[in-house]
């Protein structure tokens, strides 16, 4: 339990990084990056899972870079549902979710032995 909320506390740190560096990602502050991490998280778990298995020949041919296609639409929804966090298009979600592939990495390299 205390590695869930450790990952989605660094989640929504990510998310509050992201917003600095890439423009047209835009978070208001933690308790928008949170709420933001926590819809990411189900919606990946949810929606972003069928779209996965659904256009897995569209991943497997361009070498899994259409997951980053699948996750940026991820983030768009879930900007249209929480107040504070908004992503103006599909270039900053994209951008977006390239920085969060990468620092997502990071988080479970540092959060596998807790």
């Amino acid at each position: 339990m205390t590695r869930i909320l450790l990952q989605w506390l660094l989640s929504a740190m990510a998310l509050l990084a992201v917003g600095e560096f890439v423009p047209g990602f835009n978070v208001s502050g933690l308790g928008a990056a949170l709420a933001a991490a926590f819809a990411i998280g189900l919606l990946n778990a949810t929606l972003g899972l069928i779209l996965k298995l659904i256009t897995f020949p569209i991943s497997f041919l361009t070498l899994g870079l259409f997951l980053l296609v699948i996750n940026a639409v991820m983030i768009l929804i879930a900007s249209h549902l929480v107040r504070g966090f908004r992503v103006n298009g599909i270039l900053p979600a994209f951008f977006g979710a390239a920085l969060l592939a990468l620092l997502g990495m990071l988080i479970r390299a540092l959060t596998k032995h807790i």
